[in-house]
């Protein structure tokens, strides 16, 4: 059984109007999505600003509430289970939230930050928890010191360390990054990648990788999941997708990504508007700016096939 298992995931937000605030739309910020994520495998979830991979990642950890769907972690349903029940399950996922700023409590030590799950859900004695957040500052490159100073004294990437070992603390199974490096400098960025690989290897971690920046998943992906307009377009291990995508949305993030060789200089700008979540256009969502688009494509829903072994795609025109 895979570690986290999802079907048919929906997060709608209503949209309420008029005197009686009626709900008259929704937001389909997460549309019907389905996957698995396997115990220590690192499962990269990338698409433009607003294809709702960030509340994907929130709705799984119940921070955001789902409309409807399941979710089965360590093979347990969790999106039935009360707060109350849901408790001794959330020590066990974890999150590293995009801002490293605004994520810690301005008011707390780093101390009181990283050691109040381990006083909320009492893992070890209260005269441990101070040597506990030493060692977990230890793991993630910080000065046991550090213990005893407030976020504003640190700096972007530190912060973003000290997020780290307050998801460390309770010793989770899976860890879900929000973006965890689009926040800090380029220099810093390959610091804390380098970091998170090395803390899975360290302390058996999977990982849900949320990212715009291609580049940083392929390095530490090991499958990748692309999103688009709350559907899931494409999946596939990191080398098949990068090297032969299936999808014209994932043929095109990738070939936007830079490049410092003249031979690979691709950038592709994709035309038209990413289409209202509120009112999706019928078919392929991706249609309104697809290059390849057919008459089908624009009336006709593609449904998420596997194309090739262990590589899914929702597109009409996607052959082995």
């Amino acid at each position: 059984m895979p570690l986290l298992e999802v079907r048919e995931l929906k997060t709608h937000f209503p949209i309420h109007s008029g005197v009686l605030q009626r709900s008259k739309a929704a937001v389909k910020a997460v549309d019907g999505v389905s996957f698995q994520i396997e115990r220590g495998e690192t499962v990269g979830l990338v698409g433009e600003s607003g294809c709702g991979k960030s509340t994907l990642g929130k709705t799984l950890l119940r921070l955001i509430e789902p409309t409807s769907g399941q979710i089965f972690f360590k093979e347990r349903e969790v999106t039935s289970l009360s707060q109350r029940r849901l408790r001794p399950l959330r020590r066990h996922m974890q999150m590293i939230f995009q801002d490293p700023y605004s994520s810690l409590n301005g008011r707390m030590t780093v101390e009181q930050i990283v050691g109040e799950g381990l006083r909320i859900h009492r893992l070890v004695p209260k005269r441990e928890v101070s040597q506990r957040v030493r060692e977990l500052l230890e793991a993630v490159g910080l000065n046991e010191q550090y213990a005893r100073r407030y976020p504003h004294e640190f700096s972007g990437g530190q912060r973003q360390r000290i997020g780290i070992a307050r998801s460390l603390a309770l010793q989770p199974d899976l860890i879900v990054a929000d973006e965890p490096v689009s926040a800090l400098d380029v220099s810093v960025q390959a610091q804390i990648i380098n970091l998170m690989v090395d803390l899975q290897k360290q302390f058996n971690l999977t990982y849900l990788f949320v990212a715009h920046d291609l580049a940083v998943v392929e390095h530490i992906s090991d499958r990748v999941i692309v999103m688009y307009l709350g559907k899931i377009v494409e999946q596939a291990a990191v080398q098949a997708l990068y090297s032969s995508p299936l999808h014209p949305y994932t043929s095109a993030l990738i070939a936007s990504v830079p490049s410092l060789d003249p031979a690979e200089r691709r950038r592709q700008v994709l035309g038209g508007d990413v289409p209202s979540p509120v009112n999706p256009p019928p078919g392929c969502a991706f249609h309104t700016r697809c290059p390849l688009v057919e008459d089908r494509c624009r009336v006709e829903t593609p449904p998420l096939r596997e194309v090739r072994p262990g590589h899914f795609a929702a597109c009409h025109l996607a052959k082995p």
